[in-house]
């Protein structure tokens, strides 16, 4: 039989197996502790990179960002991704159908001006084109012609004496007035020189410097830099003392449907910028990186869907207050917009109602798709669908002569839309995101929900379009301009190149040429935009 220990030997033992015991369960605590720490720093990290690669992999067809500010790589990847959906979108063409245009196309080419200023007959060629020989007495057939159109730059100088008489009474002499852009005792430019230097300035986005130099280059004449940024001021100052500003907010008062937009510009002297105050919010749509400090300057734009009148305006914040000031007072109808709520505030005090930008929502909706896994993002390419399929709906009822949608299609898209919204907001409330924050499917499904009816107002109201495209063509204007001058030099001079963009633009729309437009801005009768009609 085996000894038992006694208690004195058995004791030390136990205590030493407990002490190891404890030992191991700590040092095993701390472990999981460290891999609990390691997972979840793993976790983040997957979760930033997830984002990195997001916004690396935006592009011009799934965010704000401008096609000339693509990377390299997101290009080539969007050009591919569309020439594929071209390929896989074709129609077979018929095999009588030629290339190019078919015939009853109007075309856009140079057509014969039957009233020529010049009229030559060239000499008859001297041999045949195929034998070589001698056309000496050879019967004559019909000509066949050639027309060029140049335009010709001759440097005209205009002299106008200012008579004199001297007063019987009091001897004081009086002179004539001198006519518009003329000026006694000094030697000016005329308009077209004028119309060159804003053209160039505003137009054309070029700065004061070379715009001096194309004007020699191209005319003879040289003029300075300073004389171009005169001559812009000069026709500013015209269409504010003719009350160009305020026509402009009377025209577009008057609109049913006006859209807006603003975007961030760069001024050098920020003095005149106003105090953001307390009560300003922060952008929430899909601006690519990090957004605009509310307090920057903006330019906003005011636009009629079919570009009539465009009126640019610089403000010196993007605050709901000073984007609300840029709408016109008397607006009382629909406005078409972005995701930026600085406009929501407007509704039943200053507009009827908002239409959100679709083409906006369907870049986010793109970004969405993108994130995975798997399939679980394919309810955001369904919005993409419902909302391309809602509109070629209105479409088709607009070519029928329709004022509304069929009840059953429109009951139909919005069932679509509310199923697919819910997906996405189900499958993603969950879903964690790097910063803590919602996950971008989550966000965007909850705002769809949200906005729902401001999303389908196209649909009710044919008068309305479905994007707000029209508005962000002016404030692409402002970019490029900022593109290439690099920034304004204070917000005077910001408001300048919008009073101006804006008067040549809405101009145009009217059919009145450029240089006719700055020539009646000197002559102090600008052209103005037609009165609204009183009902």
């Amino acid at each position: 039989m085996r000894p038992v220990p006694d208690e004195s030997g058995q004791q030390p033992l136990v205590q030493r197996l407990r002490a190891v015991i404890a030992a191991k369960d700590e040092q095993i605590a701390v472990l999981a502790a460290q891999v609990e720490a390691v997972l979840e720093r793993e976790h983040r990290l997957e979760l930033r990179v997830a984002e990195l690669e997001r916004r690396l992999s935006m592009d011009s067809s799934d965010s704000g960002t401008p096609s000339s500010k693509e990377g390299i790589g997101a290009k080539a990847a969007r050009k591919s991704r569309e020439k594929k959906d071209r390929q896989e979108s074709e129609r077979e063409r018929s095999k009588d159908r030629k290339r190019g245009g078919q015939p009853g196309h109007q075309g856009k080419g140079l057509k014969r001006d039957p009233d020529p200023d010049d009229a030559q007959t060239a000499e008859p060629p001297a041999e045949c084109r195929s034998c070589r020989g001698s056309l000496d007495g050879a019967g004559t057939v019909v000509p066949r012609w050639a027309q060029v159109i140049d335009i010709e730059i001759l440097r005209k100088v205009t002299e106008v004496l200012l008579p004199g008489l001297a007063c019987g009474d009091c001897g004081t002499v009086t002179y004539a007035a001198a006519p518009p852009g003329f000026h006694p005792g000094s030697v000016s430019y005329g308009p077209v020189l004028n119309g060159a230097a804003v053209l160039l300035s505003c137009f054309g986005n070029v700065p004061a410097e070379r715009s001096a130099r194309l004007i020699g280059m191209l005319t003879g004449q040289d003029v300075s830099s300073g004389w171009v940024d005169k001559a812009v001021a000069r026709v500013d100052a015209g269409l504010r003392a003719a009350g160009f500003d305020e026509a402009m907010l009377a025209a577009l008062a008057a609109e049913n449907v006006l859209a807006a937009d603003e975007t961030p510009v760069n001024v050098t002297d920020k003095t005149p910028v106003p105090d953001p105050g307390p009560d300003g919010e922060a952008d929430p749509g899909e601006k690519a990186g990090k957004p605009e400090a509310a307090g920057a300057p903006h330019v906003l734009v005011v636009t009629t869907p079919d570009g009539r009148l465009t009126f640019l305006q610089a403000l010196g914040s993007r605050r709901k207050d000073s984007v609300a000031g840029g709408i016109p007072a008397g607006f009382a109808g629909y406005l078409m917009t972005d995701g930026y709520t600085g406009y929501q505030h407007l509704i039943g005090s200053r507009a009827k109602g908002i239409q959100q930008c679709c083409q906006h929502i369907i870049r986010r909706a793109r970004q969405v798709q993108k994130l995975g896994p798997g399939g679980v993002q394919n309810w955001a390419g369904d919005i993409i669908a419902v909302l391309r399929d809602a509109h070629g709906a209105v479409e088709k009822a607009r070519a029928r002569g329709s004022t509304a949608l069929d009840p059953q299609v429109l009951d139909n898209l919005r069932g679509r839309y509310d199923t697919a919204v819910e997906s996405g907001r189900i499958h993603n409330r969950l879903r964690d995101w790097d910063g803590g924050g919602n996950h971008p499917g989550y966000a965007l499904a909850c705002w769809l929900r949200d906005y729902k009816e401001q999303v389908f107002l196209f649909t009710r109201d044919f008068d309305v379009d479905w994007t707000n495209n029209v508005s962000e063509r002016g404030a692409k204007k402002a970019k490029r301009h900022q593109a290439v001058s690099g920034c304004w030099h204070s917000l005077a001079t910001l408001g300048r190149w919008c009073r101006l963009s804006s008067y040549l633009d809405s101009a145009a729309a009217h059919g009145t040429a450029a240089l006719d437009a700055v020539r009646a801005a000197i002559e102090g009768k600008p052209w103005l935009p037609p009165l609204p009609a009183v009902s």
